[in-house]
């Protein structure tokens, strides 16, 4: 939006937020036609802001905003309500996909299927009042992002093309998709046939898939991020230690 634009009603969800100045804040959002944004909330830190206590991470948004260039003026939010407020380890899980939205979205760049399957997963993390994570909800989400990111995974066929067999020995390359591996090959991420089946088909009730399938998606999400540890990831790790 090198132009100047206007945009008015448009549904969206805050990503992160970061102070500008004394008064303002700079706020990353996810809409749903225009993608990921940064927004300039002039006046939104004061203590009497009418606009303080609306703009929270996983709370379905309007948004308004005006002006040219890389940073948007907002012009205005409203709350849309119907989202309960998250708690325990949906809250965790509601920032981890925060920060993969904030490393791996390009902004400016529309992802309306995407935008719908993160405000269907916001639902489903606020189901459990114990705030409980299901496995299921959280890789669907992760392939749906990968989907749209254009890395979209191979789940039925190995490199060569032929089906996968439950029992077989995968090991999944970034390029070439499952590569079935010889008894005596060693590989560093070993899967088997069916936890790749099983999460083709969102089905986690076998434990090996379940665990495999959470390795998997680790280290697809490590290579996509270059690397990178999210914050998310490290508090998590640190608690668990305490």
């Amino acid at each position: 939006m090198t132009l100047r634009s206007k945009v008015d009603g448009q549904p969206a969800f805050v990503l992160h937020a970061i102070p500008f100045r004394e008064t303002s804040l700079i706020v990353e959002v996810f809409s749903r036609d225009f993608g990921r944004m940064a927004l300039l909330a002039r006046g939104a830190r004061r203590p009497r802001a009418a606009i303080r206590g609306l703009l929270m991470a996983f709370q379905p948004l309007e948004l308004g905003w005006a002006g040219k260039g890389e940073v948007l003026t907002l012009m205005k939010a409203e709350w849309q309500g119907g989202q309960p407020l998250l708690a325990g380890e949906a809250l965790f899980c509601g920032y981890y996909l925060n920060e993969l939205l904030m490393h791996l979205l390009p902004r400016e760049d529309a992802h309306q299927r995407l935008y719908d399957s993160y405000a269907e997963m916001l639902r489903c993390l606020a189901l459990d009042p114990a705030g409980k994570v299901h496995e299921a909800d959280l890789r669907r989400f992760e392939k749906a992002l990968l989907q749209e990111l254009g890395y979209g995974l191979t789940l039925d066929r190995d490199s060569a093309g032929l089906l996968l067999e439950p029992e077989a020995s995968y090991t999944y390359r970034m390029e070439e998709g499952p590569v079935r591996l010889p008894h005596t090959e060693a590989a560093t991420h070993v899967v088997r046939g069916k936890t790749l089946l099983d999460l083709a088909a969102d089905d986690f009730s076998d434990p090996r898939s379940k665990v495999e399938a959470k390795q998997l998606m680790r280290s697809l999400m490590a290579y996509y991020l270059s690397g990178k540890e999210l914050e998310t990831r490290k508090i998590f790790k640190e608690l668990q230690e305490l």
